[in-house]
C-alpha cells in the first residue's frame, strides 16, 4: 500500500469531535464540554494550528450541531458520522472536495486536549522520511503487567509488555493508503484508524508521546486535563 516519499509539504488536520459525550455524563457532545473555561476541543484545534506541518483543518462535528462549532473560526466544518471511521470517510470526502493537495493527513480526537504541537510535527516528519510505511501514530509504553484473560476469569498468558504500546492519536496517514483502507474494511466497527491500514495489508509505525496526552472519557480526566492545562500557563 505505501505510496512513494513525500516532498516535505504540509498535512491537512482530521479533528475528530463527534464523539456523544455519553461516558462523560456530558449531557451533549464531549467536544464541547467546558475545559478550562473553553469548549475542549479548542485545545486540540489550538495545537494543531500551532504545529509547523500542518495545513488546512477540518473537524468532524456531532450532526445537528454545526452552530455549536462557531469558534472554529477558518477551520472547514464536516457532519460526523455514526463512527469514528466513518467521521474521517466525511472529512476525507469534503478534503477531497475541497481540491487540496496534501498527501498526508493527521486524524486526531478532539478528546485528547493535551496534544502538544511538536508530536504533530514528528509524526509528519517521521512519515515522510519513511517511504515505506503507510502511517506513524502516536503510542505510549504499557506500565502495568497486562494478563490474557479466558472464561471465568482464568490468566491464560502473561504478555511481555516491553512489545505493548496504548495507541493514541495523532496518527498521520498517507491519504491515498487511509481513503483505499476505510473503503475496503469496516469502518462503522474500527475504534482504531491505523487497525484499518493494518487490516488492508499496509505498515503502521509507532511514535513515542508523552505519557499526558491522555484522552478526556470521564470526569476525573476532566480534573486531570485541567490540572496540567494549569501548570502550563
Amino acid at each position: 500500500m505505501a505510496a512513494s516519499p513525500d516532498s516535505g509539504g504540509l498535512a491537512a488536520a482530521l479533528l475528530l469531535a463527534a464523539g456523544s459525550g455519553e461516558r462523560l455524563g456530558a449531557g451533549g457532545p464531549k467536544a464541547l464540554v467546558p475545559l478550562a473555561g473553553r469548549p475542549m476541543y479548542q485545545f486540540s484545534l489550538n495545537a494543531f494550528r500551532a504545529a509547523g506541518r500542518i495545513g488546512p483543518i477540518l473537524i468532524a462535528v456531532p450532526p445537528g450541531h454545526t452552530g455549536d462549532f462557531a469558534d472554529a473560526g477558518d477551520a472547514t466544518l464536516v457532519e460526523g458520522g455514526a463512527a469514528r471511521s466513518l467521521s474521517v470517510a466525511n472529512a476525507l470526502a469534503a478534503l477531497d472536495a475541497g481540491d487540496s493537495d496534501c498527501d498526508l493527513v493527521a486524524v486526531h480526537d478532539a478528546a485528547r486536549p493535551l496534544v502538544d504541537p511538536e508530536l504533530i510535527d514528528s509524526a509528519v516528519e517521521l512519515l515522510e522520511a519513511s517511504p515505506g510505511v503507510d502511517a506513524v501514530i502516536a503510542a505510549a509504553p504499557v506500565t502495568d503487567t497486562v494478563k490474557r484473560v479466558g472464561a471465568g476469569g482464568l490468566v491464560e498468558q502473561t504478555l511481555d509488555r516491553s512489545k505493548l504500546r496504548a495507541v493514541q492519536t495523532p496518527q498521520v496517514f498517507r491519504r491515498a493508503s487511509l481513503a483505499d483502507a476505510i473503503a475496503a474494511g469496516e469502518p462503522e466497527n474500527a475504534t482504531d484508524d491505523a487497525s484499518l491500514i493494518e487490516a488492508a495489508g499496509g505498515s503502521v509505525v509507532v511514535i513515542d508521546s508523552p505519557s499526558f496526552n491522555i484522552k478526556v472519557t470521564v470526569r476525573e480526566d476532566l480534573a486531570i486535563a485541567e490540572a496540567r492545562i494549569a501548570d502550563r500557563d
